[in-house]
């Protein structure tokens, strides 16, 4: 079992525990919020530690850099093509074809600009141990968002995802997701954590029904589309309370 698990964190990270199959690794997809909390204590001490003697602006730079760097980037990268195939008329399939398109367009471009300029600005309002703290469960909801995802939506066409989609239709596996996200969330961010959990879990569903109806269903792109948007809701409601 923990080499399936460290097989999910090759998958989301950048860290090399060993090769797996996209089923195998779909099989434990209600452990994303464990790889959650992995990266937000990892980026969250990188925070904390410069914000103890950097300015605000040049920690949150270098806290997004962090980000880029452990996880790949690629759920920026479905973020983009995500934009690019809401913003496509036409037929769903021709939304579908417009995400699987090598090249980002200009709805993609703009999409990316505006969601690193968000989420600079608004890590930049954080200093100390609060950087550490919503950084670090804002990780966590964002890891729980795309299990939620899996767990009540259906695949646009059979692809990458389609085992994440058919796997996690388990309801004890998003029980165990839930709880794992949750513990943190209820224990370290108190009611502001639990707003945060209704907004994410809200702002899922949304995306759920956004990409049913663009799509016919949910993709690997809106997986990670919905893992930044959520990171960033997360961290706008704990920067307002």
């Amino acid at each position: 079992m923990f080499k399936e698990i460290g097989s999910v964190f090759s998958f989301l990270t950048i860290i090399p525990t060993g090769n797996s199959n996209l089923e195998t690794i779909a099989k434990y997809m209600y452990v994303f919020p464990i790889v959650g909390i992995t990266i937000g204590l990892i980026v969250g001490s990188i925070g904390f530690g410069l914000s103890l003697f950097l300015d605000p602006l040049i920690v949150s730079l270098l806290v997004v850099a962090s980000f880029a760097i452990i996880t790949g980037i690629h759920h920026t990268d479905g973020l983009a093509d995500f934009a690019d195939g809401l913003m496509v008329k036409g037929t769903k399939e021709k939304k579908l074809a417009a995400m699987k398109d090598l090249t980002t367009g200009s709805a993609g471009i703009v999409a990316i600009v505006l969601y690193i300029v968000g989420l600079i600005i608004v890590i930049s309002q954080f200093t100390g141990y609060q950087l550490f703290l919503s950084i670090l469960l804002s990780e966590i909801f964002a890891k729980f968002s795309m299990v939620l995802m899996a767990s009540i939506g259906k695949s646009a066409s059979l692809g990458s995802n389609s085992p994440f989609v058919e796997l996690m239709k388990n309801r004890q596996k998003l029980v165990l997701a839930s709880i794992i996200t949750l513990i943190p969330l209820i224990v370290l961010g108190g009611t502001t954590g639990l707003l945060v959990f209704g907004v994410g879990v809200t702002l899922t569903l949304f995306l759920v029904g956004l990409s049913a109806k663009s799509f016919g269903g949910i993709t690997g792109d809106v997986f990670g589309a919905t893992n930044e948007l959520t990171r960033l809701a997360s961290l706008l409601i704990f920067v307002s309370v």
